[in-house]
């Protein structure tokens, strides 16, 4: 008989640390990732869709994957009008070269920005099962620091507008880029 009461004991504290929670569902919010939405710089109400574009980390080796099914070169480039690209969790700027018709035969046609964003970060506790997130402030008085590549060429970039300073979701554009 305690054979039977110290197994059902042991089948009980087996199970009473398990909770539901131990699966983070796919529809919990993680780290937001900053959004950005491109505009025609002579309407700044019209979205305007890039042109092969390809964003490139400071210190990697590829570019932001914006088509994941896509093969070799392809997966990196974009030409929507929205993208959305991570920040650093560690550090409290990111550095992203922007290329504009990446892959033009004609190098005259190729145009390279550099853009660094600097916030601040603080990390949240979301669950046991999913850990921790990190929400964003963008820096109040210089958020965005933009640069063309080489320095002596002109930007593609006409304008960076913040639109919202706090980075907590996908759900909205926080930066407006005018080209």
């Amino acid at each position: 008989m305690k054979k039977i009461i110290l197994l059902v004991l042991l089948v009980v504290f087996a199970f009473s640390g398990c909770e539901k929670d131990d699966i983070c569902d796919a529809n919990t919010a993680t780290t937001p990732r900053l959004v950005l939405s491109f505009y025609d710089i002579s309407n700044s109400t019209v979205l305007k869709n890039v042109t092969r574009l390809k964003v490139v980390g400071e210190g990697m080796t590829e570019g932001v994957i914006f088509n994941a099914s896509a093969s070799g070169e392809s997966k990196y480039l974009t030409s929507g009008n929205t993208i959305s690209i991570p920040l650093k969790t560690d550090e409290d700027t990111t550095t992203y070269s922007f290329t504009f018709n990446s892959g033009n035969a004609n190098p005259d046609l190729i145009f390279v920005d550099n853009v660094t964003i600097n916030y601040t970060r603080n990390t949240i506790y979301v669950s046991r099962a999913c850990g921790y997130k990190t929400i964003f402030t963008l820096n109040p008085t210089n958020a965005i620091v933009h640069t063309a590549e080489p320095v002596s060429s002109e930007t593609w970039i006409q304008y960076i507008s913040v639109e919202k300073t706090n980075i907590e979701n996908e759900n909205e554009t926080h930066l407006k880029i005018f080209f």
